[in-house]
């Protein structure tokens, strides 16, 4: 799908641009081509002064630098007011050890294991819809599984699982509405939940390989010392958030383009085995991430036409599709690459199984920074 032709006049302003005040992707997506044509470097003044790059080799060339460039400090613009920094983006050798034991927790057999429960609450929560004919794919489909598929990866109890199930949807609209009081209130329920999960862990371990508390609680510093337990409670409440914010956005944004490209929505409901290059051409077009440190924009790279021709079109089987930014570069790479793609496969398998078409059923909202992409999205289904 190309993006609307917005015209760019002779005194734009990027500080006065839809990059930093518009919700609205397409928008924002034809202010990167400008900006990569005549200023791939640019400035904005807002949030404290920041820097944006849309050039893809200057995207990848940022992110893959850990060296030089570091996220510790601001690991996204609007940075959080409250200036936490979480063990997933400290550097160097901080880092290594929270992402050892993170990774350790979703290697192939572990998803292997957690594919058919993850696909069985994607396939009650979908019905629920389907059986009413239609709903918000964000708020009333994608909000609730991911926060199911949170509670598998880090084996919640039962009155946990339905607080983080509760708590997503309130948390995000807060965030991106400035409404910093309810941030807070959910984010330290957020940490009771880290809490109670790391002191559970502590009195009976779990298996490292499948449980992230544990496995944070067997990892060692570059000195040989446990992680610092304020450190590992820290992780844990970010790993909440990982599985939940994009996938969210991605999901809603695959099924907005799939109403709307009915070719290729019955392409993949006759073709399963087309499914593997149609996500990494959906993660290419629609990662709802636009800034990472140094604010290096995936969204910008992963639409350069010097690295990817027609850029806002999908096109099924890019030969360098493997080349896409979609879950950033270097050490600070998305953790939880692999699960994402295994949700987005599930989800896609489901939804083409269980409905023979969809249609948009309303206003569309979308996300302010630091996410691109749609937060609201109404649909009707229709059963397969």
């Amino acid at each position: 799908m190309a993006a609307a032709q917005v015209d760019i006049p002779a005194d734009w302003d990027v500080n006065n641009s839809a990059i930093v005040h518009s919700n609205d992707p397409d928008k924002i997506y034809r202010e990167y081509d400008h900006l990569r044509r005549q200023c791939p470097v640019a400035h904005v003044d807002a949030h404290d002064g920041y820097w944006i790059l849309t050039k893809y080799d200057d995207v990848k060339e940022v992110a893959s630098n850990n060296e030089k460039f570091i996220s510790y400090l601001c690991a996204v613009v609007p940075a959080d007011p409250r200036g936490i920094r979480r063990p997933l983006k400290f550097d160097g050798e901080n880092h290594k050890p929270y992402r050892l034991a993170v990774d350790r927790t979703l290697k192939p057999a572990r998803l292997r294991r957690l594919e058919p429960i993850i696909r069985g609450h994607c396939e009650r929560e979908l019905q629920a819809l389907i059986d009413v004919g239609g709903g918000d794919i964000y708020e009333d489909f994608a909000a609730k599984w991911t926060s199911w598929v949170e509670k598998e990866w880090l084996n919640l109890d039962e009155e946990d699982s339905a607080l983080l199930v509760e708590s997503f949807s309130p948390f995000v609209y807060a965030w991106r509405t400035g409404d910093w009081a309810t941030v807070k209130k959910w984010s330290e329920a957020w940490y009771g939940i880290a809490n109670r999960v790391v002191a559970a862990r502590k009195e009976k371990p779990l298996d490292p390989e499948i449980d992230p508390a544990s496995s944070l609680l067997l990892e060692r510093d570059s000195d040989g010392n446990p992680l610092d337990e304020e450190h590992i409670i820290g992780c844990i409440r970010q790993i909440v958030i990982i599985a939940m914010v994009a996938p969210t956005i991605v999901i809603t944004a695959i099924t907005k383009h799939l109403s709307e490209d009915k070719e290729l929505q019955n392409k993949l409901r006759n073709d399963r085995s087309l499914l593997p290059a149609a996500i990494e051409e959906f993660i290419r077009l629609h990662v709802p991430s636009p800034e990472e440190p140094i604010t290096v924009v995936y969204s910008a790279a992963n639409r350069d036409p010097d690295q990817f021709p027609d850029p806002h079109k999908f096109i099924l089987g890019r030969d360098n599709i493997s080349t896409h930014l979609g879950f950033g570069k270097g050490i600070h790479r998305c953790a939880g690459a692999s699960l994402a793609r295994m949700m987005i496969r599930v989800y896609l398998e489901t939804i083409l199984d269980k409905c023979s078409d969809w249609d948009q059923e309303g206003e569309i909202v979308y996300a302010k920074l630091p996410e691109v992409g749609p937060t609201s999205c109404p649909f009707k289904l229709y059963k397969a």
